[in-house]
């Protein structure tokens, strides 16, 4: 399982580890991911994403998953994700 969110596309980065000493080893930072289950309510069905803490607090900043879809570019988001975001267009188009 990769460790990229799958809202915002946020993945590890590298940088550097530094002793007292000030000696540098190279080290990863990793994303706080979490697995949530977040609910659609254009569509009434929930959905578990893996998505790092940042991401949690802008769906929650933007008013909930089909706000947060609606505004998020393609290219950050998985597969998964723009699955629900083309079923959430479809289902507003129809409705």
């Amino acid at each position: 399982m990769s460790r990229v969110c799958e809202l915002t596309g946020k993945g590890p980065i590298t940088g550097n580890k530094v002793s007292h000493a000030n000696n540098k080893t190279r080290r990863r930072f990793l994303p706080n991911l979490n697995e949530v289950t977040l609910m659609s309510d254009v569509l009434g069905q929930s959905f578990k994403l893996r998505i790092s803490a940042a991401g949690l607090r802008s769906v929650d900043h933007r008013g909930g998953l089909d706000a947060y879809l609606a505004k998020a570019k393609d290219v950050e988001l998985s597969t998964k994700a723009l699955k629900i975001k083309k079923a959430i267009e479809k289902a507003q188009a129809a409705a």
